[in-house]
């Protein structure tokens, strides 16, 4: 069926609508409808733009309505500000020390002088639109607007040149929408005052560029152009340009210095390099240059070459005081302006940006704040000091050699002399009067008094030993530690510098004579009670340790791994002074404002380490230092001889350091010396160092003696008390220890003073049963008492503390005075007990198998069980009569009889024999030789005899000496000739020439009440102290008789374990 028909109905139908006029006036109305309704949303974006902009505006004003209107001339004045210099005074308030020398250098230069291609680098790289704006480019800041609310992870920036102007030089380097718009408004200001070429100017000499080849901050193109390419900022090339502009968007990311001066790795210059292509693509691009020079520019390395070298700086009239005072007035205004803006060291730690942020911000406070910086410096002190350090160096100094770094990148040696470092601290504020920095400060630039760190070797003993050991209760100065072979936990001995050993010695003697031995032993028994953290890190030493040194045995001897500094050193021996109490040291007293306003005060704050009694305590021992131990020739040195020293000599590993450290009521005066490589041990280091130390203590004490010379001796804090004590125990001395002179007296804190008393000694005669140290009963012979007699160690005590080793046995007891009073038993009977032996009323069994060897007789023991000895016969012919040659307690004899018949009785504890043994022949006896001293049997005789000569000991006595008078009984006391003298002469290969070290060892009798004072010259702990607990228990004498020590006993080789 065909469709056409009803087609063209609808074609019709079309045009009637169209010729009717009902479909225009439909389309019409559609149209009406449609305009409307997107007019109706014109005008509401409209609105709504209105409304937006005028919230943006009210918002706008609100963020710069606390800003105040600048004059023109104000502007230019803060502009032009590149720096307003701010002075270091010293301690009068009054006199200068100086101007702060920044560390972030700057020299301005005019416009003119500045090459067309680095303007028009900067131009093209930070502000491309500079030429046409009046201050903001609107759409760069909708552009960040943007970013910003989308939090977009581009963020392009808004800045032209003249907002980082005002960001550099008005405003700080806040993040925050407040600056933002207030730099916003003040760059549309300033644009109105200043040309483009003036703005450019400024800009140019103000902003960051990294680092010089010096490692210091810089600023401005000039400073730049110079300190990285050695040029004026005139004659830098067109790729030079490039790599310039592009610093300041991350000036110490791009610079290619590190802070020490030296070049960072090839892959650590990249970054910097990747900007300067960038920087000559956007010159490039924006027209500045043609592709050929693009090409050729783009060809440049930054390497060494390329790059100038370090040069020589000057620092003033006091060079090492303007480095010091700066960067200290850094970290206080730092911390200022953290906590103007709400900032916390955390924040800085955990942002690298902040804290470079902030790091620019306080060295720009600081170079042009006009701050008056008031130090505690007193600047007669310093020059002082300073001449003392003279007065050695211009004479006879020693002159080492370093290895260090030729231009070449070669190490060679080069000449370098013993530098040296000092500083005086007022110990109850912390004030640091005056400090040496070493040998010449402007040759080195590193000051050796508060940056060098070294290994302060014995000088930590009374800082992390002796000094927390009294504060909690496990030692005291009486307390008795055996200088004896010991080892490091590796299996490495520790050594004294003698490398030999003192036996029993006192905590008291063992520091005043630097024993290491003694401090490892008690720094191990305590290191549970985690003493680094405990001690050291309260008195400020944690920046300078690393977690090998909290567990180091080596740390009592000073081995940490890279050591610490002369004011960390000098400052907590102040804690001494300070009766326990550590004040942070200190050089900066007040900042001030131009207009005399305060931004910062120092205020002195205490934190207890030890108790008082424990600080009194290690001061009364360490003045036993100067007065017998190793420094004791300072004293003699000093025009002020009565004032109260207490001090603490070191030396550590290959003697690299040599020191001395002291203080008194008053102050605390420290002095190192050393290499930088190499030792001194030709050198009379210790001399040198406290002469040094004397020398600057004496200086001083002759302007400032009310600094010096204290009116009062260190007072005792109370809850102290006098206590006798045993020296082989440290327990209270028994009635025997005391009859044998070995009682001594000593200070204590009432709190851990000994209250029992001493059982390590034994008194009668010794024999051996059974490998048993047994006392000998009445009818005990003799011949057979090993230990001869008298007063002996007992074994328990040895074995409960240790002592069972023959190397230990061996440097037990000392080898002087009343030490020969005292015996010590055998190795073998070591963990026995000397109990009485049950009387069997048998005869021994005879021992066997008797034989001849060389000129030796010997036999298998007796089998029975309570034999103590063996006597042995010799006849002449056979079936003579037995005549008796020797006794021994061993198993064989040896003999000079020649031929004969020999044989064995077994002898036990109550003095039976048994009968002859079995007998050998030697060689061809011959006829009988008549005696005097006949075994009435025959050498077939089986019998027994108890009365053989020499059998009893009823008779044996004791000379007083530890000698038995029974035949052939031994001496087990030691002999002290050619040791250690009683008198105060030198001793046997001491740790300290011309050292007394008979003290310790009471080479003197008991004396009457004050244990050696009269025999015993610088004894250890001879005297009974005073009251009060104000003395030390010295005896009367000096200790010293020969003047002194020159050298030290102390570390040595032994101050690490590795």
């Amino acid at each position: 069926m065909s469709n056409k028909p009803e087609n063209g109905r609808k074609k019709l139908d079309i045009r009637s609508l169209w010729q009717s006029g009902t479909i225009q006036k439909n389309g019409r109305i559609t149209y009406d409808v449609v305009w409307n309704v997107i007019l109706f949303f014109i005008i509401i974006g409209v609105i709504g733009l209105f409304f937006a902009g005028g919230v943006g505006a009210g918002y706008f004003a609100s963020l710069v309505k606390d800003e105040e209107v600048r004059s023109e001339e104000q502007m230019k004045e803060t502009i032009y500000n590149y720096s307003e210099t701010s002075t270091m005074l010293f301690n009068d308030g009054k006199t200068e020390i100086g101007d702060v020398r920044s560390d972030l250098y700057r020299e301005e230069v005019q416009l003119e002088q500045v090459s067309e291609d680095l303007r028009n680098a900067v131009i093209a790289t930070e502000d491309e639109y500079f030429g046409e704006h009046k201050g903001v480019v609107p759409k760069a800041v909708m552009r960040a607007v943007v970013q910003e609310v989308t939090n977009s992870s581009v963020k392009t920036g808004g800045s032209t040149l003249t907002q980082q102007l005002v960001k550099n030089q008005i405003l700080t380097n806040e993040v925050s929408f407040e600056r933002k718009a207030k730099e916003m408004l003040l760059a549309l200001r300033i644009e109105r005052f200043l040309d483009k070429d003036e703005i450019l100017e400024a800009y140019l000499n103000i902003v960051p560029f990294g680092r010089n080849a010096n490692g210091q901050n810089v600023a401005g193109v000039q400073t730049a152009a110079q300190g990285l390419f050695g040029v004026d900022a005139k004659d830098l090339t067109l790729a030079q340009s490039a790599y310039i502009a592009g610093l300041p968007q991350s000036p110490f990311g791009y610079t290619p210095f590190y802070n020490d001066g030296s070049i960072k790795e090839p892959e650590n210059l990249e970054a910097g390099i990747d900007r300067m292509h960038e920087v000559l693509e956007r010159m490039h691009e924006a027209g500045y240059i043609t592709q050929a020079e693009y090409d050729e520019a783009m060809k440049f390395q930054i390497n060494e070459e390329t790059l100038t070298d370090p040069k020589a700086t000057v620092l003033g009239t006091y060079p090492a005081i303007n480095q010091e005072v700066h960067k200290r007035a850094k970290d206080l205004i730092k911390d200022h302006l953290m906590k103007q803006n709400g900032h916390t060291e955390k924040d800085l730690s955990e942002d690298e940006a902040l804290r470079e942020e902030y790091n620019t911000m306080a060295e720009r406070e600081l170079s042009s704040g006009g701050y008056q910086i008031h130090t505690t410096l007193d600047k007669e002190v310093y020059d002082a000091m300073q001449k003392v350090r003279d007065s050695y160096t211009e004479g006879n100094w020693p002159w080492g050699q370093e290895t260090v770094l030729n231009s070449d990148g070669q190490e060679e040696k080069v000449d370098s002399p013993l530098q040296l470092g000092s500083m005086i601290i007022e110990n109850s504020t912390g004030k640091i009067h005056g400090f040496i920095g070493g040998y010449d400060f402007e040759e080195e630039n590193l000051n050796h008094a508060t940056q060098a760190r070294r290994s302060n070797g014995s000088t930590m003993k009374p800082l992390l030993v002796y000094g927390p050991s009294f504060d909690m209760g496990a030692a005291q100065p009486g307390s008795v530690i055996a200088d004896v072979p010991y080892y490091y936990d590796s299996g490495k001995e520790v050594r004294n510098f003698s490398r030999n050993h003192r036996g029993f010695v006192s905590a008291r003697y063992a520091l005043a004579q630097s024993y290491n031995v003694p401090a490892v032993k008690q720094y191990k028994s305590i290191q549970s009670q985690e003493p680094v953290e405990n001690y050291l890190v309260k008195m400020g030493m944690e920046e300078n340790l690393v977690k090998a040194d909290y567990t180091s045995e080596s740390m009592a001897l000073g081995g940490l791994t890279y050591g610490i500094t002369v004011e960390n050193n000098v400052n907590a021996y102040a804690t001494f002074g300070n009766m326990g109490k550590f004040v942070d040291a200190y050089m900066i007293e007040k900042i001030e404002t131009k207009d005399g306003e305060k931004i910062y005060e120092h205020q002195v704050e205490e934190t207890e380490v030890y108790s008082p009694q424990a600080a009194y305590l290690t001061v009364d021992v360490m003045r036993d230092v100067l007065e017998y131990g190793t420094g004791s020739r300072v004293r003699g040195m000093l025009y002020n001889r009565g004032v109260d020293w207490a001090g603490k000599t070191g030396t550590s590993q290959s003697t690299k350091d040599s020191w001395f450290v002291a203080t008194n009521p008053n102050v605390t005066v420290g002095m190192w010396t050393g290499f930088a490589e190499g030792n001194m041990q030709h050198l009379n280091y210790n001399q040198r160092t406290q002469g040094l130390w004397a020398d600057v203590v004496n200086a001083v004490s002759e302007i400032r003696p009310e600094l010096m010379v204290p009116e009062n001796d260190f007072q005792s804090p109370g809850g102290l008390v006098t206590r006798s004590y045993c020296a082989t125990s440290g327990l209270l001395a028994s009635d025997l220890c005391s009859s044998v002179g070995l009682a001594k007296s000593d200070l204590y804190d009432a709190d851990y003073a000994p209250t029992k008393v001493d059982d390590s000694l034994i008194s009668g005669d010794f024999v051996r049963v059974k490998d048993q140290l047994v006392v000998a009963g009445p009818n005990t012979p003799g011949e057979f008492i090993i230990d001869g007699g008298g007063v002996t160690l007992s074994p328990e005590f040895l074995e409960e503390n240790g002592y069972t080793s023959s190397e230990v046995l061996r440097e037990l007891l000392p080898n002087s005075g009343a030490w020969s009073n005292v015996a010590l038993p055998s190795t073998q009977s070591i963990g026995s007990t000397a109990s009485s032996i049950d009387n069997d009323g048998q005869a021994p069994a005879a021992p066997g198998s008797v034989s001849a060897s060389g000129s030796a007789i010997s036999w298998t023991p007796s089998s029975s069980s309570d034999v103590v000895g063996y006597r042995v016969y010799r006849a002449s012919t056979p079936g003579g009569s037995f005549t008796f040659i020797g006794n021994t307690t061993d198993n064989s004899l040896g003999y000079s009889g020649g031929s004969g018949i020999y044989a064995v009785r077994a002898v036990d504890y109550f003095g039976q024999s048994s009968g002859l043994s079995g007998t050998t022949t030697v060689g061809n006896p011959g006829a009988p030789e008549p005696s005097d001293d006949e075994d009435t049997s025959s050498n077939n005789s089986g019998g027994s005899s108890n009365s053989e000569n020499g059998s009893s000991n009823n008779g044996s006595s004791n000379d007083g000496n530890g000698n038995s008078n029974g035949s052939n009984g031994n001496d087990s006391g030691e002999s002290n000739s050619g040791e250690e003298n009683s008198d105060g002469g030198e001793s046997n290969g001491d740790d300290e020439t011309g050292d007394n070290d008979s003290g310790d060892n009471d080479s003197g009798d008991s004396g009457s009440g004050d244990d050696d004072s009269g025999d015993d010259s610088g004894g250890e702990g001879s005297g009974d102290g005073t009251g009060d607990g104000s003395g030390s228990g010295e005896g009367s004498g000096s200790g010293d008789g020969s003047g002194g020590n020159d050298s030290e006993s102390d570390d040595g080789s032994d101050s690490q374990e590795n």
